[in-house]
């Protein structure tokens, strides 16, 4: 039954929810026509029949796509977003509507459940009718987490919504059409450099580095050697390549490697494996540690000037007067008594030990960054470079104004966290007599539900809390690349925050939702049932002996490759799908054909323990309701094991001061035992794959032997919540 003709009165409002939920769905509807003033919009069927009213309609779409809810349950709390989509149009309660779905919306992707629904168009359509108005809103800040929702469904369908929003909003005095929201540039591949060019520019407007010339710009991406490379870290990596590229400039890789106690060469060769995964072009590679001599010569000039001192306050009493302002007993001391102890702190003997070299900066500056900050320290644990031949080493405050001075560098680029340290910088460069470097900020990405410092990350993996550095739950870039994102995916969505000096809390499900959008196309697809309870499915006319054919692993891609399905008269289908199933309803069976159930067996607990039916090939697919996946019952299937994972920490953003050790999520990692289809012997460490009806996942651990099950990490997918949750 087709849809003949969509009407709506030509003086009123397009139903616009219906039209959008129609370009969600593919859902290919008649061109409307004009009816009568009195006339609701409506659907009239080949066979004369006819629905009318938006919300009617909406429904309808709603049920042929799937998108009207999985249960009764969820149905209902569908109808009472429908109820309360009108709200929308009423002029003086948008606002106050707005900051309730705000609200609600504060700790979910969609609606209702983990996807999308009418009850999701409805809203998106009644905020999208309001044109400028909604528009205006959706610039400010006042409701994050609905601006974050809508842009997340924006972003899924743009190229169905621009064409809604540019043909419909407007009309009837519902707004002017929206401005479109250009796509996201992909990045250059390493393997085909002309599949997508890498962006250049920031998807935000442009923004010019303070006193920079073309060709002259000289840049820097300085990580220090005590962890991965993370998102975080990331973010600075590209701004500093896209500055460079920009102004036609270098970039040079610099490891600030002044802490001997946190760093290592498994540090250094990971940071710079990472920096080439990024596809991060650089002049040179140098370490701080090549200027330890000349940093310690500028120190002893400071100390012979009077700019600096050599201080044996305890660190903790250090601290404190720092923080009151009071001024060190060693701050009057002589130069010679400095140098004297100066050359103690070289020797790193017991005495030296005691010791900090410290600059005599303001003691009394409301700035407490320039209260007489430590310039070198003792410490006897031997340099991962260069092994026992300094006892003293510097401050990343004191090395990083030289070392970016006498390397040339124009522009620092800086984390907007290191704020209040910038006048020390300035400060700091002007007593060396030095040539004075740009500074310029943007915002720290931060994550939800994500620890960013190293410190902390390092507690996870010394406290055997994750595997290692490389960790799926892990924010580092190995860490995520493991779990299955792409890296032209991290790129896009770092490269459109843009160099804004704003401070967000991004979440997780856009960039997850960049990824599938990469993935999708290409990835294979593969079948699994959950081992635990499956049940099996007898086929009485099914083929007597099973038979093989060769089918594509991705219908619309045939780079994909191909793989042997087996057909046989017993099958397996998962429990939960089991229990759908009703005596004599017609399903379909994917890759196969339509099938009735004609019996279904149940334990004394009223589960499903085994179905019968026959095939029903020339049966459409277009009229079940039921479209399941399935394994033949043979003895090739493969051993899986599927891992999903959740975040580290149960709080979305951590409060100043607040320990993640109070937060700690109890439950991280979730393994579920499976049976795959024979193919899967075939699969590559890496490889990316969709399970139909069950996700994208990534395979961590191969087929080695039938006992050793291939691991598969579950992909998130911007949209699916994780089943831990």
């Amino acid at each position: 039954m087709e849809i003949k003709d969509f009407c709506f009165a030509s003086d009123s409002t397009p139903p616009l929810s219906v039209i959008v939920a129609a370009k969600v769905a593919s859902l290919t509807l008649p061109p409307p026509t004009a009816a009568d003033s009195a006339s609701l919009p409506a659907f009239v069927f080949s066979n004369g029949l006819k629905v009318q009213g938006t919300y009617v309609l909406l429904r309808y779409i709603g049920r042929v796509a799937i998108l009207y809810g999985q249960d009764p349950f969820q149905s209902s709390q569908i109808d009472q977003w429908l109820d309360y989509a009108p709200v929308l149009s009423v002029g003086s309660e948008f606002e106050n509507a707005c900051n309730f779905i705000d609200n609600y919306l504060q700790s979910r992707t969609f609606l209702v459940e983990h996807s999308l629904s009418i009850a999701d168009i409805a809203i998106w359509s009644g905020l999208a009718g309001n044109g400028l108005r909604w528009e205006s809103w959706r610039k400010s800040k006042k409701f994050p987490n609905l601006v974050r929702w809508f842009n997340s469904i924006f972003d899924e369908y743009s190229d169905a919504l621009n064409e809604v929003i540019s043909t419909y909003v407007g009309k009837k005095g519902s707004g002017k059409p929206a401005a479109a929201k250009p796509k996201g540039q992909q990045v250059v591949s390493r393997d085909n450099p002309e599949k997508g060019k890498a962006s250049s520019r920031l998807s935000s407007s442009e923004i010019d580095l303070p006193d920079a010339e073309i060709g002259k710009v000289c840049l820097r991406f300085a990580p220090e050697p005590s962890g991965y490379l993370h998102i975080g870290h990331s973010k600075a990596a590209l701004l500093n390549q896209y500055f460079a590229q920009r102004y036609k400039g270098q970039m040079i890789i610099r490891f600030d490697d002044t802490n001997p106690s946190k760093e290592s060469n498994e540090f250094v060769h990971n940071l710079l494996k990472d920096i080439e995964a990024l596809g991060i072009k650089y002049e040179t590679v140098t370490h701080t540690s090549d200027y330890f001599p000349r940093l310690m010569e500028m120190a002893e000039s400071l100390i012979r000037q009077g700019k600096a001192y050599v201080d044996d306050t305890p660190r903790e009493q250090m601290q404190k007067e720092r923080m009151d302002g009071i001024e060190s007993k060693c701050r009057s001391n002589s130069v010679e008594e400095n140098l004297k102890l100066w050359k103690e702190m070289i020797k790193g003997s017991e005495r030296g030990l005691q010791c900090c070299v410290r600059g005599k900066l303001d003691m009394q500056d409301p700035n407490k960054s320039l209260r007489d900050p430590v310039y070198y320290r003792c410490n006897p644990v031997p340099h991962h470079r260069i092994g026992s031949k300094y006892k003293i080493y510097p401050t990343y405050d004191f090395a990083c104004p030289f070392v970016d001075s006498v390397e040339g560098i124009t522009h620092a680029l800086r984390s907007s966290e290191y704020h209040d340290r910038n006048a020390q910088y300035d400060r700091i460069q002007a007593d060396m007599g030095l040539r004075k470097v740009h500074i310029y900020e943007f915002s720290r990405l931060n994550m939800v539900y994500t620890i960013l410092s190293k410190r902390h990350l390092r507690w996870f993996v010394e406290n055997g809390r994750v595997d290692g550095w490389d960790d799926a739950r892990f924010p580092t870039v190995q860490g995520i690349a493991r779990r299955g994102l792409k890296i032209e995916a991290l790129v896009q969505f770092i490269l459109e925050q843009g160099a804004s000096k704003n401070l967000n809390l991004m979440e997780w499900d856009k960039l997850w939702t960049i990824n599938k959008k990469i993935i999708d196309p290409v990835c294979p697809r593969h079948t699994a049932v959950i081992e635990e309870q499956r049940v099996p499915l007898t086929l009485t006319n099914g083929p007597e002996q099973p038979f093989v054919r060769i089918i594509q692993r991705h219908k619309k891609y045939e780079g994909a490759g191909e793989k042997a399905t087996t057909y046989t008269n017993r099958i397996w289908i998962d429990h939960a799908d089991a229990e759908s199933i009703s005596v004599n309803e017609e399903i379909t069976l994917m890759d196969w054909g339509n099938a009735i159930v004609k019996e279904i067996e149940k334990d004394q607990d009223g589960k499903v323990t085994h179905l019968s039916g026959v095939l029903h090939l020339e049966g459409s697919v277009k009229t079940t309701k039921l479209k399941l996946t399935w394994l033949p019952d043979t003895s090739e299937l493969v051993n899986l094991t599927l891992v999903d994972f959740d975040y580290l920490i149960t709080k979305k953003k951590l409060e100043e001061g607040e320990s993640f050790l109070d937060v700690l999520n109890p439950s991280t990692k979730k393994e579920t035992a499976a049976l795959g289809d024979s193919n899967m012997r075939n699969l590559k460490r890496g490889e990316i794959l969709q399970l139909e009806r069950k996700g994208y996942f990534r395979c961590d651990a191969p087929f080695v032997r039938p006992s050793k099950p291939v691991v598969l990490f579950a992909i998130p997918d911007g949209r699916q919540a994780t089943s831990l949750r």
